[in-house]
C-alpha cells in the first residue's frame, strides 16, 4: 500500500489538536492525576533515603516501612501544627483586615500632608491587603483538600518505592532499541531525581531558617510562614514574593513599620543567599528556565491541576525540559524554554547539570579546566 504523506501544516495541526485533547483529558482527570503526581513527587524525595538505607544492608521492606512510618508521623505532627495555625489565623482575619485598613488610612493621611492626596479607596482598589493575607488560606486549603486522599497517596508511594529499581529496566525494554537510548533514559531519570531531591532540601532549609527567625522576633503563626516558605520555594522568584507578602503584612500590624521592614529584609536575604549561592552550587548556574517560562508555567499548571499544580509547576516544567533535552529532535523546544543563551564569542563553560547527570564534558571545557 502507498503511504499518504501529509504536508507539514497538516502535521502541525494534527499535533496541536492532539495536545489540546490530551490537556482536556488531564484536566478532566485532575482529581485522580493530582494525588498520583504528588505520590511520585514524595517517592522521588524518599528514594535517595531508601537507597542509602539499602546500601547499609537494611532489608528493602524494613527500609520502606521505616520511611513510611516517619512520613506518616511527621505529616501528622506538621498537619496538626499547621491546621491549628490556619484555623486561628482564619478566625483572626477580620481583625487583621481592620487593623491593616487603619494602617493604610494613616498612610493616606501622611501622604496628604505632603500634598499627595491618595484615598484609602484608591489604595485598596489596586491592592487589597485582606486578599493578600487570605492567599494563605487559599493555598493551604487547596493543598489540604488533596491530602484528604492521604491513604491513597501513601499506598502509591509504597508501590513506587518498591518498584523504583526496576523502573529504568522497564523503560529500556519498552523502547524499540534500548541499547541506543539507554544513556538518554539514565540521564533523564538521574537529572529528575537529582533536581527534585536537591530542590526539596534547599526549600526545607529555607522554610526552617525563616520559621526560626520569625519565632525569634515573636511573630504570630511562625510555623505557618515557615511551611509556606518551604512550599512556595519550589516556585523561583515569584514564590518567595507570595510567601513573604502575608508575613510582612502581619508584621506591619503586630510589630509596626520597622518590624515589617525587618521581615521583608529577612525574606530577601534568605532567598538571595539560597537562590544565588547555595542552590547553584548543587544544581548548576540557574534553573535553565527563563523567568517568563516560570511565570507562564505557574499559570498553566495552576489552571490544569489546581493549587498542587502551582506548587509543582517548576518541577513539572523542569521534568518536561529534561525530557525534551534527551532527544535531538526536541532539543530546540528545550532551548526555547531555557534562560539566557551564551554568545558565540564567550568563553567555554562546564555545564554542571550535565556533569552531575552523567553527561559528557566538552573538549573546550576540559581544556579550560586544565588551564585553570
Amino acid at each position: 500500500m502507498n503511504k499518504i504523506k501529509l504536508s507539514s501544516s497538516i502535521q502541525t495541526a494534527v499535533l496541536l489538536a492532539a495536545i489540546v485533547i490530551v490537556l482536556a483529558g488531564v484536566k478532566a482527570a485532575s482529581a485522580v492525576l493530582v494525588p498520583f503526581f504528588l505520590s511520585v513527587f514524595i517517592a522521588i524525595i524518599c528514594n535517595p533515603i531508601l537507597k542509602s538505607m539499602v546500601s547499609y544492608r537494611i532489608p528493602k521492606g524494613v527500609a520502606i516501612s521505616s520511611i513510611i512510618v516517619f512520613v506518616v508521623l511527621a505529616g501528622m505532627w506538621l498537619a496538626n501544627l499547621v491546621g491549628k495555625a490556619v484555623n486561628d489565623f482564619s478566625a483572626q482575619m477580620p481583625l487583621y483586615q481592620q487593623q491593616l485598613a487603619e494602617k493604610f488610612s494613616g498612610f493616606s493621611t501622611t501622604l496628604a500632608q505632603y500634598d499627595l492626596p491618595v484615598s484609602i479607596e484608591q489604595i485598596t482598589q489596586y491592592f487589597d491587603p485582606g486578599a493578600a493575607m487570605g492567599i494563605v488560606s487559599t493555598i493551604l486549603g487547596g493543598f489540604g483538600g488533596v491530602m484528604a486522599n492521604f491513604f491513597l497517596i501513601l499506598l502509591t508511594v509504597i508501590f513506587i518505592l518498591a518498584e523504583a529499581d526496576s523502573l529504568p529496566k522497564k523503560l529500556h525494554l519498552a523502547l524499540d532499541d534500548p541499547d541506543m537510548r539507554m544513556a538518554q533514559i539514565d540521564k533523564f531519570l538521574s537529572s529528575v531525581n537529582q533536581y527534585i531531591a536537591i530542590k526539596t532540601m534547599v526549600s526545607m532549609a529555607t522554610g526552617i531558617i525563616i520559621g526560626l527567625a520569625l519565632w525569634a522576633i515573636k511573630l504570630d503563626y511562625w510555623v505557618l510562614w515557615g511551611v509556606l516558605a518551604f512550599l512556595l520555594n519550589y516556585i523561583p522568584n515569584i514564590g518567595s514574593i507570595i510567601a513573604a507578602l502575608p508575613a510582612v503584612l502581619l508584621a506591619l500590624v503586630q510589630l509596626g513599620p520597622a518590624g515589617a521592614g525587618g521581615v521583608a529584609a529577612l525574606y530577601a536575604v534568605v532567598n538571595v543567599v539560597m537562590g544565588n549561592a547555595v542552590e547553584p552550587r548543587f544544581l548548576g548556574k540557574g534553573l535553565g528556565l527563563s523567568t517568563l517560562v516560570i511565570f507562564l508555567s505557574l499559570i498553566f499548571w495552576g489552571w490544569l491541576l489546581g493549587t498542587v499544580g502551582m506548587l509543582l509547576s517548576v518541577p513539572l516544567t523542569m521534568i518536561v525540559k529534561i525530557g525534551l533535552e534527551s532527544s535531538e529532535s526536541s532539543k530546540w523546544i528545550a532551548l526555547l524554554l531555557g534562560g539566557d543563551v551564551a554568545t558565540s564569542d564567550s568563553s567555554p563553560t562546564i555545564n554542571i547539570d550535565n556533569v552531575l547527570a552523567g553527561g559528557e564534558v566538552s573538549s573546550d571545557a576540559k581544556k579550560l579546566a586544565k588551564k585553570d
